[in-house]
């Protein structure tokens, strides 16, 4: 069975295509199926705008769409930067400066606490959809540490792990991960679905 992720992100990509190869599912980029769907994330949540993405690029591949939306959100900062995460200070900034700039913006924070969201949304050409969201709480660290992942990765900080996402390793980042807990939903959601087929 074959999925199309809506996403140009090929770190999301493998983080998907590890968790879902299991179920015989193999998981495309938009680009690999030569697609770019410009989706506006108009939704006021990480879910609305999930369910956006796949709609969009499965109406426009004709094959199941999976989408992930998903972001930081900061105590300090009214659970800034949230659904804006992506595009946190502007679309001309990269991920160092956004979390950069995220840093910047909690000087003088009393508290660090934040959690990352991940929404996931699947559409089926028949209208069908699975919906699974997970969430991993933890702090902002005080200066980025660690060179994997991507995004806010360097300076979110598991106290429990003593490590940012960005010194996990692959698996276990995938274990712990707001990613890692919405595709766990998403995987047990998927396999009754395909089951009933």
């Amino acid at each position: 069975m074959k999925f199309v992720l809506a996403s140009q992100n090929r770190h999301k990509l493998e983080e998907m295509q590890s968790i879902l190869s299991a179920h015989g599912v193999q998981v495309a980029l938009e680009a690999d199926l030569g697609l770019q769907v410009d989706v506006e994330e108009t939704g006021e949540t990480f879910a609305e705008n999930a369910m956006l993405k796949a709609k969009a690029v499965m109406e426009a591949s004709g094959l199941p769409a999976i989408a992930d939306d998903s972001g930081v959100c900061v105590d300090a900062l009214n659970g800034a930067p949230g659904v804006y995460s992506a595009r946190y200070g502007g679309p001309e900034l990269d991920d160092a400066a956004r979390y950069r700039l995220l840093l910047n913006n909690m000087r003088g924070a009393r508290t660090r606490a934040a959690h990352f969201t991940s929404a996931i949304a699947c559409v089926f050409p028949n209208g069908d959809t699975i919906e699974a969201e997970g969430i991993c709480p933890g702090t902002i660290a005080f200066a980025p540490q660690g060179t994997g992942g991507f995004g806010y990765d360097p300076v979110f900080f598991l106290p429990e792990l003593r490590k940012t996402y960005a010194q996990l390793t692959p698996e276990e980042k995938a274990a712990v991960s707001h990613r890692g807990k919405a595709l766990a939903v998403f995987e047990g959601k998927l396999k009754d679905y395909l089951n009933r087929g």
